[in-house]
């Protein structure tokens, strides 16, 4: 019998491929662009002294992802609302949400260039978060609002969603800030956080296809595919580095896609190295704070976070910390994917 869903589906891939080689032809062209514009990557002083040697490496690198998505849904946008079905319901929540988060990565990135705060630093962590919640109350506000109304969670073990109302509201502002933050710390190695958020992105767009959200798989897999493109060119030595113009953008768009299929308790799961990496930020910090007032000197629970520069001073290379990472993220989404199903 024939599945209705499969032509979708294979528009879904087809779009893929089709941002893939979006990516790696204006890779090229990108590159020497940020080259002769001195856009650089800047190195803190307290990195592990092999990332001195990525000092320069062209950063921003995210707008290679970024804008062929953009491209490609605005295009598609535009034809529905013209009236023809290019692609279902619309994407407009998933394009706002991905632009907006860019822009402000690109300005967080142009600063930390520029030096304006001081070498590598970019804008100021409280302006930075100050966007993100703007950012993640305007989209929680039409999650809720609708339509449709995206108000809803699923539970492994339960086969229906529970409908959790205006609550949605500041678990959506959590889930963006968390996971844009979370990706954001991951993008300390070539290629390491953009083979966890293509798996991510893997996972969510095939628990969206299940639920017959074919629209929402679409944009999975046509940003899965931009990803590879980036990984073509951030593969280790990286010619091109994210930045936070991409690692802000992909966090926060994977949390609205946790959201939009109702599988955000998932989240932790099928983006287990963006969990982890974020929980050792957070654990170190207050655990040094802790400590500083107990007894007047602060102490340290890994030698350095974000967990992976935590493995690298133990001895791993910088790529065993990537392949051992991405083994836990495919590993961790098909588990993720599993408990969606059940």
């Amino acid at each position: 019998m024939d599945n209705p869903l499969e032509p979708r589906m294979a528009y879904a891939l087809t779009l893929g491929a089709v941002s893939f080689f979006f990516a790696v032809i204006w890779g090229r062209p990108l590159i020497g662009f940020l080259k002769r514009k001195g856009v650089g990557k800047q190195i803190r002083i307290e990195q592990p002294g092999s990332h001195q040697l990525k000092t320069g490496t062209p950063t921003m690198g995210g707008l290679l992802f970024v804008a062929p998505v953009l491209v490609i849904f605005g295009l598609l946008n535009i034809v529905n609302l013209l009236g023809m079905d290019a692609i279902g319901q619309s994407t407009l929540l998933l394009f706002f949400c991905l632009g907006s988060h860019a822009v402000l990565g690109a300005v967080d990135d142009w600063q930390g260039i520029k030096g304006i705060r001081g070498r590598g630093e970019g804008m100021s962590p409280r302006m930075k978060s100050i966007f993100q919640f703007i950012f993640a109350t305007i989209i929680g506000l039409v999650l809720y609002y609708g339509p449709p109304q995206w108000d809803y969670v699923g539970v492994p073990g339960f086969v229906d969603f529970f409908r959790v109302g205006p609550f949605i509201i500041p678990m959506t502002v959590v889930i963006l800030y968390l996971t844009s933050n979370a990706v954001n710390f991951t993008d300390g190695l070539d290629s390491l956080a953009g083979s966890a958020s293509l798996v991510a992105f893997a996972c969510y767009g095939t628990i969206a296809y299940l639920q017959d959200q074919v629209y929402l798989a679409t944009f999975c897999f046509t940003l899965t595919g931009a990803i590879m493109g980036f990984l073509w060119y951030n593969a280790y030595p990286a010619q091109l580095i994210m930045g936070d113009v991409g690692s802000l953008a992909l966090g926060a768009t994977l949390g609205l896609v946790s959201i939009m299929t109702g599988q955000w308790l998932l989240l932790p799961v099928i983006g287990l190295v963006f969990a982890a990496e974020a929980l050792s930020v957070m654990t170190q910090v207050s655990y040094f704070k802790i400590t500083k007032r107990m007894y007047g000197q602060g102490r340290r629970i890994f030698k350095m976070a974000p967990l992976h520069h935590h493995f690298e001073l133990l001895g791993w290379s910088e790529m065993q910390v990537k392949e051992r990472f991405f083994i836990a993220s495919v590993l961790a989404g098909m588990l993720g994917v599993a408990l969606a199903l059940i």
